[in-house]
């Protein structure tokens, strides 16, 4: 019998694809960071996410944080593509023994998120069960046909991510991070890049995503990742930008013929930094050029939910 922890997430996922069929105004199905699909002359984006207790966050998580939480995992995912976040349901699975004013106080925190960003929340259910849990069910909005897939990527774009990477879980980023959804807004709608996705299993396992579904090859130049304060404490910063996950923010990449006149435009919209960290190439291989100009390759390490109940780090 094969069990979850010996093929892992990604595998899973694709094993279950099969045994679906997709409708005839489905755009893109699985396998990007939202579905997309085609109603009343726009596309919508689809999007789900759930935090549950003693995965995503702790028991003792300030419960505002938890509401916040649940909530911008969904709006990342729409960031991701460059999107309008419009609405989203929430399924609430709770112990019975839960202080309503616990519940009170992660909505508070859902809510207080949802408005920042312009998101309704229209509806959802409420179930009993063993541990807390928040399901989110999110929509987003664009024009037709101008979502951000991973799918896009060609040889000779630059590769770019917002902000600093790794260390999530060290300093509490994976709670408290702002979903990138103005910048991914600003890029979609500024023809800038040619591929998107955000980085929420790390970004070696995200830019094999990227350059699976792209069908292309990266060269990423490990000096140049902008790793966080938090992985100034560890032994590996690099190690950690590569792999923690949980940094919600955007990898993308921008056409060679744009890449000169990007840095500026960014710098004139955003205080964010972004940094270019490598190119795509046509080879298919993801590689890693190290300070001493050794190159190896890139494996795809990062969070998987199967194996890392598992494999203790």
């Amino acid at each position: 019998m094969t069990t979850l922890h010996s093929i892992g997430e990604t595998a899973l996922i694709e094993r279950l694809q099969q045994r679906l069929f997709s409708g005839h105004d489905v755009v893109v199905g699985p396998g990007d960071d939202c579905a997309v699909v085609r109603a009343q002359g726009e596309d919508w984006l689809l999007t789900s996410d759930p935090v549950i207790e003693g995965v995503h966050f702790e028991s003792t998580t300030k419960p505002n944080t938890i509401g916040h939480k649940a909530i911008a995992r969904a709006l990342s995912d729409i960031a991701a593509m460059g999107g309008v976040p419009r609405w989203a349901l929430v399924n609430l699975v709770v112990p019975e023994a839960t202080p309503v004013e616990r519940l009170e106080s992660i909505y508070d925190g859902l809510a207080a998120t949802a408005r920042l960003h312009a998101i309704a929340v229209v509806g959802g259910d409420v179930s009993a069960g063993p541990v807390l849990e928040l399901h989110l069910f999110a929509v987003g909005s664009l024009p037709c046909n101008s979502a951000l897939l991973r799918s896009g990527a060609k040889p000779g774009d630059a590769i770019f991510v917002t902000g600093a990477l790794g260390g999530s879980g060290l300093d509490d980023h994976h709670l408290t991070f702002t979903p990138r959804v103005r910048e991914g807004l600003w890029i979609r709608s500024g023809g800038w890049a040619t591929a998107m996705c955000d980085i929420s299993d790390g970004l070696a396992t995200d830019l094999h995503h990227l350059t699976e579904a792209s069908q292309v090859g990266a060269e990423i130049e490990l000096r140049a990742l902008p790793c966080s304060g938090a992985t100034d404490q560890t032994d590996d910063p690099i190690a950690h930008a590569l792999s923690d996950g949980e940094d919600f923010e955007l990898l993308f990449t921008v056409p060679a013929r744009q890449v000169s006149a990007f840095p500026s435009a960014w710098r004139r919209a955003f205080d964010l930094h972004c940094t270019c960290i490598g190119e795509i190439t046509a080879n298919r291989s993801v590689v890693a050029r190290h300070p001493d100009g050794r190159r190896t390759p890139l494996a795809a390490k990062g969070y998987d939910h199967f194996k890392a109940r598992a494999e203790p780090s």
